[in-house]
């Protein structure tokens, strides 16, 4: 008994009806055409001179950290140092008082991170889900409050922190930043909220949940990915923020790490030994609190990209 046999077309295989691969076979023939081919090495040369570009500043910080002023002055920034220069390193810890520096930044940049979060989920709730009249021109409002300079704002809260009598307080300055960031925070989670499934909110309301438990129970758990990654941001961003704490806060007891790293640099002479003993120092806690969070960041954006 003979079996009749189909003839093959050369080039046909597989899915399509025209003789031509699937698209599943494009994407793996050009990724293994780019792994074999001269396109990995382009790419390779351009990631490892962007991190050198990156990373040079930081070398450089590191190497004049342990250096003295006069092996400094003699022969230059990029140069080895001859010996181990710790001087610097004693003399900013004590001339700042560096732990009350640190610990004033740790409160206000943890402050405002969890309410600066708080309220732009808040605020994209009632606009990406509550779908309040005139949404489009509210969210263009937070994005242009967000994009004006920090200059253009200094004198009005100044003088409203005066009159207030907030001037010079930790209070000031997160209250302050809690509504720039959050400025950021709404416009991006109301793009967020604005395309929740509708199926999920009707299927909550069916079940009675009301405003307030359909935000803590059906909303926020699926937009913690995207909130935990604002907290981290708004973390590093209020971290490394000079030009207002430098305004608003005079006193020492009240300063924050960069304002007091500026203090290092009088108006006719700096110690470069010193500055760069106190950035690093200063870059010290924010790489930790990068590294320790570091995880959670990557799960929070690689979780909104599958979304």
């Amino acid at each position: 008994m003979t079996t009749a046999t189909t003839p093959q077309v050369p080039g046909a295989g597989a899915p399509g009806t025209d003789g031509t691969d699937g698209p599943s076979s494009a994407a793996p023939r050009f990724t293994s055409r780019l792994r074999r081919g001269p396109g990995r090495w382009v790419v390779l040369v351009l990631i490892t001179l962007c991190a050198l570009a990156v990373i040079a500043p930081f070398l450089l910080m590191l190497l004049n950290a342990f250096k003295s002023p006069s092996d400094y002055s003699s022969n230059g920034p990029l140069s080895l140092p001859t010996e181990i220069y710790t001087k610097g390193l004693t003399t900013y810890w004590e001339q700042v008082n560096y732990p009350q520096k640190l610990l004033n930044s740790i409160i206000i940049s943890s402050a405002v991170a969890v309410a600066a979060t708080v309220v732009s989920l808040l605020n994209a709730f009632a606009l990406g889900i509550g779908r309040v009249r005139g949404r489009l021109w509210i969210v263009g409002l937070f994005l242009l409050a967000n994009m004006l300079p920090q200059e253009a704002l200094v004198y009005p809260l100044y003088f409203f922190a005066k009159q207030v009598g907030l001037y010079n307080t930790q209070l000031s300055v997160i209250i302050i930043f809690t509504v720039i960031q959050s400025a950021f925070g709404t416009y991006l989670l109301a793009s967020v909220l604005g395309t929740f499934p509708r199926s999920v909110l009707e299927a909550a309301a069916l079940d009675g949940a009301s405003r307030w438990q359909t935000l803590w129970r059906v909303v926020f758990p699926i937009t913690r990915p995207t909130l935990t990654v604002l907290v981290i941001f708004f973390f590093i961003w209020t971290w490394n923020e000079f030009f207002i704490p430098l305004v608003m806060l005079i006193s020492n007891k009240t300063q924050t790490v960069p304002v007091a790293l500026a203090t290092l640099q009088g108006d006719r002479i700096m110690d470069a030994p010193t500055t760069n003993a106190g950035a690093l120092i200063s870059l010290i806690p924010c790489v930790i609190f990068f590294l320790i969070f570091q995880r959670t960041l990557t799960r929070g954006i690689m979780a909104g990209a599958e979304k």
